[in-house]
């Protein structure tokens, strides 16, 4: 008999959409996915949002859904008319904005704000403002729950925090109108995890859902990849051991230092402080492909700390704990032995990460209590050992790693009320 699910999580990404339901006891019931052939064409997500549905319907009982939060990727925009349909195609999270948009807005936004920089959603959008018709300015999760609700007129804190919205204040503030941004024009914002009212009955026939179907907000993918990993409480983090080395600290307080490149998101009454280094996987890539990282890890003694000093880096260049633009890689004395040079490397990126952990508590961030890993490195033992050794807190691997996982987390919670 197929799992029985009560809540529904939509993770909205650039090459695909993935969808997973949790039963009533927080277990994952079933998990479906479809590829996106376009991340910028919106009728796109929805097709491929229908059919990761029907893969999902084949692995889970669906008729006992009650609530839903839909996710995207953070900074992905879409300019709609008064019905909801799209003006143009959709601009990703890392396109690069007009120079002078990017200009107007800096002149505007307080030094931290994450609505600054070449990549700024906020001065993306400025692009539009010509658009004949024009009624709102959406990101790509947005544009979803709108279709579910029927209603486009919602969004969540963590979604609009890079286009300016001030998550403290709990509002979009009033400098947006200065930089040149009607606020009229964007979404009305409510934190994740609210409730925004129901499914329409016959969309939700249309897609296999039951009627009725609650629509709560949702959250950014880097958020939601946080709540599936299983962390919930002030000093628990999440470290990305992909190519590069991200970091993400539940926190009683928000931290900003734009020097660093961190901010805060706002989730589940905490706040998510951020950071992310160029070390990582990438800069093990450079001297050990995959099949030999996994033969010398093997021989590894974690408990013996390396004498070697690296920072190891993938070329020049580094934001976070140290932001330098020049700042080169130190992989030197190489040692003739190549398991002496990976326990080096190893050691020398699990410093980094608790450099930056350090970093994010001067700030102003919650002490460290404990670390989740997901990405590629989280399957290496013999590193997960040694970071255990050189963070001084509990490391072990995350309960899910799916984005999708934690927005069904977030609908979770409304399901069980």
């Amino acid at each position: 008999m197929a799992a029985r699910g009560i809540a529904l999580g939509v993770d909205l990404g650039t090459s695909g959409v993935r969808v997973a339901a949790l039963d009533a006891a927080g277990r994952m019931a079933g998990l479906g996915t479809a590829p996106l052939a376009d991340a910028r064409a919106p009728e796109g997500w929805w097709a491929a949002l229908r059919r990761a549905l029907a893969a999902l319907a084949d692995q889970a009982d669906l008729a006992g859904l009650r609530a839903v939060a839909v996710g995207g990727t953070s900074g992905t925009l879409l300019p709609v008319d008064a019905a909801g349909r799209p003006l143009a195609a959709a601009s990703l999270y890392s396109d690069q904005a007009e120079p002078e948009a990017v200009r107007a807005v800096e002149r505007c936004a307080p030094a931290g704000s994450p609505a600054r920089g070449a990549t700024s959603p906020l001065a993306r959008a400025l692009a539009w403002l010509e658009l004949p018709g024009l009624a709102r300015l959406l990101h790509q999760a947005d544009w979803i729950t709108g279709r579910l609700l029927g209603c486009y007129r919602w969004s969540d804190g963590n979604n609009a925090l890079k286009t300016g919205y001030n998550a403290a204040a709990a509002r979009w503030p009033p400098w947006l109108a200065a930089a040149g941004m009607p606020l009229a024009l964007l979404p009305e914002v409510r934190p994740a995890g609210t409730p925004l009212g129901a499914m329409d009955a016959a969309l939700a026939r249309s897609l296999g859902l039951p009627p009725g179907l609650l629509v709560v907000a949702g959250t950014t993918d880097g958020c939601a990849a946080f709540l599936a990993a299983g962390a919930a409480r002030p000093g628990e983090a999440v470290t990305s051991l992909g190519s590069t080395l991200v970091l993400k600290l539940a926190s009683e307080a928000p931290v900003t230092a734009p020097d660093f490149g961190v901010y805060s998101h706002r989730l589940q009454g905490l706040w998510l402080a951020g950071g992310a280094s160029n070390s990582g996987g990438a800069a093990l890539a450079r001297h050990f492909d995959g099949p030999a990282l996994a033969r010398l890890s093997a021989r590894l003694d974690p408990g013996r700390a390396s004498p070697l000093d690296y920072y190891p880096l993938p070329g020049r260049g580094e934001r976070f704990p140290i932001a330098d633009a020049g700042l080169a890689a130190r992989e030197t004395p190489r040692p003739d032995d190549d398991l002496a040079f990976l326990h080096g490397l190893l050691e020398g990126i699990a410093r980094i990460e608790a450099a930056g952990y350090r970093r994010l508590v001067e700030l102003g961030a919650s002490p460290l209590v404990s670390v989740r890993t997901v990405g590629g490195g989280a399957r290496n033992a013999a590193w997960t050992a040694i970071r255990a050794r050189v963070l001084g807190v509990p490391v072990c691997r995350a309960a899910a790693e799916e984005a999708a996982v934690g927005l069904a987390g977030l609908a979770l919670r409304q399901a069980l009320r």
